[in-house]
């Protein structure tokens, strides 16, 4: 007689800034939705992973996804990308950390009546050995099955300082578990070097397998003050679609904490198991450019480029270029990464600091730290081509049936030219239709809005002139992606 499977719930937690990859990463498009390695994003790559855990004892369900309003969109064209991936995306109306993410899964995961195993991973670490990932966590499901909270623990190849530690003791078990002693922080080189060499520690890969109703008492258990905030968030959610939003002022009130911190330090010597499983699959988490070198396809002199780059006499760098030629003499160990508005330069053993470039970024107040040129909208994309004193110019794509809200700015006033495609404009109380090389003017404070009734990509130039060219001037009246609220067109 079969026995009925395991029913397991991805849990991908989709949220982080990535900013130690600036300028490919930034608040509005970070690590998680970047191409690094392969054909597909860090966050593709782990929804397809996840995806693909099932076998005879083990039914993989709907995946869902935390992220927060502002990558919505991302998420949604990304998954669009792949096949037979069904998801529903929970909304965090502000960042709380990773224990209340989890919480919010894992209580929509038992909101009908089942009490799946949640397989929780970041959106954005990689993975070179996808079969040995895939015997990993399929047995750690099947410890979860016994109750334990369950860590991957990543197999180190060298003393490494930027990941917290997990102690194991005892002998492996039947799925080469073994019992969790302790957990340590990040460690200085000279603790690293100990640690590696007992054999005892394995990295903390950030990766979960636990019954959602374990996890529920494990948090109430430590930290009841989470539990009842987020609880409280989440009964009052509205479901739109595939989003799930929890209340937003009710959110507010959660305390932010790590998983590690609320629950997964505090278990060992209590009445909650805990174990870890080893992971040796070619993880890495991306945490910084010198790791995108390390798991990039070198050539004969250790050099990994992207893009349009002529290499002469360089050694050990990594040459990502987005939009022009990148070329290099004489140089090594360097990491080069060019985009269209920003080029980094760095010693590749001293990447880490790039993030001290963004806080000076933020300090300006620079839209370099959170947009790129190119700018991806739920109804296609802008990219601002030229910009100076009192005008901006943009080329917009608007994709067939979609259409940006019915806005109006305060500050500025615009002028449309259509390259290709069919617009429809609503310009005060009057609709017009534009075809290719026609243009119309939109007043400073007139309502008006953009459409593409065609069938194929509407693309036109957009010259705004006026004395504020912020994405932030605009009211909307009405919005098919429900961004009433929020100040981007």
């Amino acid at each position: 007689m079969n026995k009925t499977p395991i029913n397991i719930t991805p849990v991908i937690l989709c949220g982080g800034s990535g900013t130690r990859l600036w300028p490919l990463s930034r608040t509005g498009f970070p690590k998680q939705f970047l191409v690094l390695s392969g054909t597909n994003s860090l966050f593709q790559q782990a929804t397809n992973r996840l995806s693909q855990l099932s076998a005879a004892d083990i039914a993989v369900g709907e995946t869902l996804i935390v992220t927060n309003e502002a990558h919505r969109f991302l998420v949604l064209d990304q998954l669009r990308e792949l096949s037979q991936v069904s998801a529903s995306l929970l909304l965090e109306p502000v960042g709380r950390n990773t224990a209340p993410a989890l919480t919010l899964a894992a209580l929509q995961a038992v909101a009908n009546g089942d009490d799946p195993i949640l397989v929780v991973t970041p959106a954005d670490q990689t993975v070179q050995n996808e079969e040995a990932f895939t015997t990993t966590l399929q047995n750690s499901i099947r410890v979860a099955t016994t109750g334990a909270i369950v860590i991957l623990g990543i197999q180190p190849n060298k003393p490494e300082t930027g990941f917290g530690y997990i102690r194991r003791e005892g002998a492996a078990g039947l799925h080469n578990e073994y019992n969790v002693a302790q957990f340590a922080e990040k460690p200085d080189y000279e603790t690293a070097q100990a640690y590696f060499a007992s054999g005892d520690y394995t990295w903390n890969s950030g990766m979960f397998v636990v019954r959602a109703s374990v996890w529920l008492k494990a948090l109430q258990h430590f930290r009841l003050d989470i539990f009842e905030s987020t609880s409280n968030s989440f009964v009052n959610s509205v479901r739109d679609n595939l989003f799930v939003r929890p209340d937003a002022a009710l959110f507010a009130n959660v305390a932010s904490e790590s998983v590690d911190y609320a629950v997964m330090e505090k278990c060992p010597g209590s009445k909650f198991q805990i174990k870890m499983v080893p992971l040796d699959a070619g993880w890495n988490d991306l945490g910084a450019w010198d790791a995108v070198w390390q798991v990039g396809e070198q050539d004969a002199n250790g050099n990994v480029s992207n893009g349009d780059t002529i290499i002469e006499n360089t050694n050990n760098t990594l040459i990502n270029a987005s939009h022009r030629l990148v070329s290099t003499v004489g140089v090594s160990n360097l990491v080069i990464v060019e985009t269209a508005d920003a080029v980094l330069v760095a010693d590749r053993s001293m990447s880490q600091g790039v993030k001290k470039i963004v806080s000076q970024l933020e300090l300006q107040k620079r839209e370099e730290r959170v947009l790129h040129r190119k700018v991806s909208r739920p109804w296609g994309w802008y990219d601002t081509i030229d910009v100076g004193e009192r005008f901006k110019v943009k080329r917009i794509q608007v994709s067939p049936g979609a259409s940006l809200s019915l806005q109006k700015h305060t500050k500025r006033a615009e002028h449309w030219v259509v390259v290709t495609g069919t617009a429809e404009v609503t310009c005060g109380d009057k609709v017009i239709t534009l075809h290719e090389n026609e243009s119309t003017y939109i007043p400073l404070g007139e309502t008006h809005r953009l459409a593409n009734a065609g069938a194929v990509p509407l693309e036109i130039v957009e010259v705004q002139s006026g004395s504020y060219l912020g994405e932030d001037d605009i009211i909307r009246f009405e919005d098919t992606y429900g961004r009433i609220e929020e100040g981007k067109a």
